[in-house]
């Protein structure tokens, strides 16, 4: 079994980070990962560790899946909702994913550090997105291109 997402009675809750990384040039242009659990095309990202801020811990996961740095802007929504928000991962365990998605620039480019979490990256185009895409994703990424200023609740 790979990850699974829409899953229901999750048996834990934990907080959650991802970022919608744009070129410095391009806002249209975002920065996604193809997944190696699952093999969907998503956002970077991941949980919050003990310790960690959750500005810090954008940054941690962006470089340890895509290697790139970055500069963390704007929150773009706090995202909860148990209807979507539960994930499914090998072994059974179902997990209520409360994640915080920041808009980011990226800076500069380096070496993924964790090879075995990700198959590929690169940059896309918002109107082209790859697919399979990691459902709970899209959302997200029509939340920060609107550019409203608004922090979504969902």
């Amino acid at each position: 079994m790979t990850t699974a997402y829409f899953a229901e009675d999750p048996q834990e809750v934990r907080l959650s980070v991802s970022a919608v990384v744009h070129r410095p040039e391009s806002e249209r242009e975002i920065l996604l990962m193809k997944r190696s659990d699952n093999a969907l095309w998503g956002l970077p990202g991941g949980y919050v560790e003990p310790g960690e801020s959750v500005e810090v811990a954008t940054e941690r996961e962006v470089r340890e899946e895509t290697g790139y740095e970055i500069d963390v802007g704007r929150l773009v929504g706090v995202y909860s909702d148990p209807g979507t928000q539960v994930i499914e991962y090998e072994g059974g365990r179902r997990v209520q994913a409360v994640n915080l998605c920041f808009e980011a620039v990226a800076t500069s480019a380096g070496e993924i550090i964790t090879p075995e979490e990700t198959l590929e990256i690169g940059f896309f185009d918002t109107q082209a997105l790859p697919e399979p895409f990691v459902p709970i994703h899209q959302l997200r990424i029509r939340d920060a291109m609107e550019n409203s200023g608004v922090v979504r609740v969902r």
